[in-house]
């Protein structure tokens, strides 16, 4: 399948999901509990934000709760969905700071903007685009984030590299992402509704810290914050034909949700990102 037609059904499946406002990984309904999309915000995060952008969280961690974002940085989320993400982070780098969202779904677009309207959220701007293609300068962020989005693309080494160019130099690359741990059955890989469900386009843990590696990014690391069993995987495989007592206990323990940090090498002491 090639890098464009997975685009094409990403794209309309997370527009259907935009339009009901559901859940990740192709929920069909919001009763629907994902154990990748569940309990990922606390209460005192959510308060103020509108419903509709916790209803539309399609992700797989809280990158914003482990990014250390600093007051006046600015940040861009790839893949920003409903706007969760974004409306977190705007608050934590306050008014003299930025908050970008990056989406390629009108629907989604439509309804982070609004969702940024009801939370009265003046420092975020929402763009349209492909995070393959990052409409921003070099060097103009000192955060990029990301919320079980990275996996779902055709062209991984592409966003990566194009992460690092908009990265100012000592700027911090810390998203959330779904990662493998071991072999997987290829009629995983190969399902392409798994792979819209964020399961089967995700990268190998190690194949993941060679990527950042090789566009440049240092002191690359993987923390598990969620590992997948085998009840976990009856859910993600229930209804698409497969036999799922076969495959279940192959991929027990090999699918975790992780935080994925990397630096962009600069002159700023320490490591640490400059500010905006």
């Amino acid at each position: 399948m090639s890098t464009t037609e997975i685009t094409e059904i990403v794209r309309e499946k997370y527009a259907a999901a935009a339009t009901r406002a559901g859940s990740c990984c192709g929920a069909p309904a919001l009763d629907h509990v994902s154990p990748i999309t569940s309990n990922l915000y606390d209460a005192a995060q959510a308060e103020g934000l509108p419903a509709e952008a916790m209803l539309a969280s399609l992700g797989c961690g809280n990158p914003t709760a482990l990014a250390e974002l600093k007051p006046g940085e600015t940040v861009l989320d790839l893949g920003s969905g409903g706007g969760i993400d974004v409306l977190l982070s705007a608050r934590r780098v306050g008014p003299t700071g930025k908050a970008y969202g990056l989406d390629m779904t009108d629907e989604m677009l439509a309804l982070a903007r609004d969702n940024q309207r009801k939370a009265g959220a003046d420092n975020v701007e929402f763009l349209k685009g492909q995070i393959e293609a990052i409409p921003l300068p070099d060097n103009s962020v000192d955060v990029i984030i990301s919320n079980c989005v990275i996996n779902l693309s055709g062209d991984k080494d592409r966003v990566l590299r194009e992460a690092f160019r908009v990265l100012k130099p000592g700027g911090r690359f810390a998203v959330s992402d779904v990662v493998t741990r071991g072999e997987i059955p290829e009629q995983l890989r190969s399902d392409v509704l798994l792979w819209v469900g964020c399961l089967a386009g995700a990268l190998d843990e190690a194949d993941y810290t060679a990527k950042l590696a090789a566009v440049g990014f240092r002191d690359v690391s993987i923390e598990p914050t969620r590992i997948y069993k085998v009840d976990d995987a009856r859910d993600f495989l229930e209804g698409r034909g497969l036999d799922v007592d076969a495959i279940a206990p192959q991929i027990d323990g090999k699918f975790f949700s992780g935080f994925v940090r990397a630096t962009k090498p600069g002159a700023t002491a320490g490591g640490c990102c400059s500010s905006s």
